[in-house]
This record gives C-alpha cells, structure tokens and sequence, in this order.
C-alpha cells in the first residue's frame, strides 16, 4: 500500500462476496485475513459451504466466521453445482455488484475489490471484470510463462467485435475472481447449472453477445496457480473440451485450439531465450497430455461411461 492512503472503511453495500468452500486448505485463512483488509470491504460475504459429514465442518465454519460480514449458507456434497451454487449465493445478494472468488484465490494486496470496482464504474456496457492471477512459487518456471501470456500486466477490454481478432479467448472469463454487475447477471438468467465445468466463460459468451464488454483488470490481482501432474492436465482439458461440446451453440465456429498452439510455441521460444531448453521435453508432455484430454473431451459422448468417469476431473457430475 502507498503511504499516507487512508483506507475506505465501509462499501455502502455496493459489493457483496460469494465463495464456495470446500475442503480448504491453508490458501483459506490467507484469503480471510485480506478480504478483511481491503480498502472496500464488501456488504457481505456469503461463503457457500459444502459439508463434508466429518468434525472438519465445524473447524471449517468457525475459520469462515472471522471474515468480516460474514453469512455461511451449508449445502450437502451431492447439491453442489458450479453455476447452481454461485446462483444460490447470488441469490442472496442485493448488491449492486457482486464478487465471485475461489478459496484458493488470495488477493495480492489490499485493493482488489476497489480496482476490479473500478473497472466496472468506469463504463456502464462493462458487465464483467475478472483480474490478474498470479502464480506462486510452487509452480515451475513454465506456468510462470503461462500465467503471464493469459493473465499479462496490461488490462483490457473485449466486446462482439474482437471475435474475429481474439477467437474463444473473446469468452475468456474466471470466477476464480471476477465481479459481476447484478442487473446483466440477472438479465442473463445467472450461471448454467449442471454443467461440469465453464460457467464462467458460459455467461461470459452470452455477456458479450448481448453488446456488453468484458474488463480485464489487470492490476486487480490474486495469488492462484496450481502445479498439474499430466495426468490430471489431461483430466482438466478433457471437461474443458465436454462443457464447449455440452453447450456447442457458443463454441462451434469459434478459433480455439489455434490459441494454444500459439501458446505452446510462444512458450517453447521463451525457454530457449532464457537458456531453459531442459525444460523443451516438460513443455512438449504437458502440452500432449492437454491436447489429447480436449479431443477426447470433444468426443465424450462416443466413450463408454466407465472410460468417461476416469477421464474426468470431476467424476461424481456422471453419476
């Protein structure tokens, strides 16, 4: 923080927060303590809590209610939906603006809430503005690559118009951290529900095809990354690939797999720049075990059932 900044010490109910929470980790408590920093706080912060039927629970609740403001709405693990959970605690909400963050998102510094508000106050057609992720130092020197080739220092902002230019990433959208105008989610009927995964870049698509823009606010910024094995790459990209081929009416026709081939060789000519040529074979794994869960995932309605189960990251949404 700048010296001398004084601190807003209310929000005037401008910007409610919704987190599900799950079997957090540690990433958690870190979250808490920043939220309660911020420099606007948010009205309120309904944490949607999945029970796990075990003593943690309760451990879990106690950690949620030191956040300032805080509401912890219970739902059981087989009522949990990606859309249908954030609409529950949307639902809730009567702000004219509204967070959505996971439990291992943990803001960068104390003016999160404030810049990503700021993104969405500055032009009325905004509808959306989602922030910068940033990796931590347990990822590897290639995911620092991506983090920064998908989430770079600049901000900007897309509309209808940059379909032929941007391709998919036009859609691109992650409630890992993004605030939402409640008027346009609510005129977009909130999030799909049970879809698997993207439901996110879902309302994101029918945001921009209504004529809204989308802000990328990039110094609105979170700490989040995630050290993939292959395997659970490919599980990653194999529910990427069955969300846009369950809701087929938004991607088709729209360039995707081209983006991440520019990522791949982009990636592959920065390591050799910086002297990491070691690291080319790491690169070419991952990229394969990616490639081949999304083509797979564009299939899945061919695979025998018991084939799709252990493909997905998220087996329990077949059941």
């Amino acid at each position: 923080m700048c010296e001398g900044r004084k601190k807003v010490e209310e929000t005037n109910g401008k910007v409610d927060l919704i987190i599900p929470v799950y079997r957090p980790d540690e990433k958690l408590e870190r979250l808490i303590k920043r939220i309660n920093a911020q420099t606007v706080r948010p009205g309120h912060v309904f944490f949607m809590q999945t029970l796990t039927g075990t003593k943690e629970d309760a451990r879990v609740r106690e950690l949620l209610e030191r956040t300032e403001n805080a509401v912890v709405s219970t739902l059981d693990k087989s009522g949990f939906d990606h859309g249908g959970t954030r609409n529950r605690g949307a639902a809730m909400s009567r702000a004219e603006y509204m967070l959505f963050m996971t439990q291992d998102a943990v803001p960068a510094d104390d003016f999160l809430v404030e810049k990503l508000l700021q993104a969405l106050e500055a032009d009325k057609q905004t509808a959306i503005a989602y922030a910068r992720q940033l990796p931590d130092e347990t990822v590897g020197f290639i995911e620092h690559y991506t983090r920064r080739f998908n989430y770079p220092p600049e901000s900007s902002s897309k509309t209808k118009e940059d379909l032929p230019r941007l391709g998919i990433k036009t859609y691109f959208c992650s409630n890992v951290c993004a605030m939402y105008r409640r008027e346009v989610y609510r005129q977009m009927g909130g999030f799909v529900l049970h879809t698997i995964f993207n439901e996110d870049m879902i309302m994101a698509a029918g945001v921009i095809q209504a004529g809204y823009r989308i802000a990328y606010a990039a110094e609105a910024k979170v700490v989040h990354a995630h050290r993939y094995t292959y395997r659970q790459q490919f599980k990653r990209n194999f529910d990427l690939a069955v969300s846009q081929k369950q809701y087929h009416e938004i991607f088709d026709g729209i360039r995707s797999e081209s983006e991440g081939i520019r990522l791949v060789k982009t990636t592959m000519k920065y390591l050799l720049a910086k002297g990491k040529w070691y690291l080319v074979p790491d690169l070419v794994l991952q990229s394969g075990f990616k490639f081949l869960g999304y083509r797979f995932g564009k299939k899945y309605d061919r695979l025998p059932m018991k084939v799709v189960r252990k493909f997905s990251m998220n087996p329990s949404y077949w059941k």
